[in-house]
């Protein structure tokens, strides 16, 4: 998508802290983070939401596997940390482009908003 800002970040056109990148999936450090390790996991593919995702893809299972790496990357498997996707307005998704947040270094409360 043309105009959408982590599809602009995932082709490099606007710059951010790069903690992982593959093929599928870049992972960066969130501009106004909300704990000490604030990290944003995005597929490089646009997927508006996790609604747009069809059966039998597998980028939610890889983001998935790339937050375990990033924790113990991070040092936060210990201590806990938490893995939060936001759908929608009312769930509080800013970007219409699915990512996750990885969070941790602090206690996080509950519940979270």
């Amino acid at each position: 998508m043309e105009d959408c800002l982590f599809c602009k970040i995932a082709r490099k056109e606007i710059p951010a802290e790069i903690v992982y990148e593959d093929d599928n999936i870049i992972a960066i450090k969130d501009i106004d983070p909300q704990a000490p390790i604030h990290v944003l996991i995005i597929p490089k593919e646009h997927y508006e939401s996790i609604l747009t995702v069809s059966a039998g893809n597998n980028i939610i299972s890889e983001i998935h596997i790339i937050a375990n790496r990033l924790a113990v990357k991070f040092g936060i498997v210990d201590s806990g940390f938490r893995l939060v996707n936001n759908c929608g307005e009312n769930g509080g998704q800013t970007v219409d482009h699915l990512h996750y947040h990885l969070l941790g270094g602090r206690s996080l409360s509950w519940p979270p908003g």
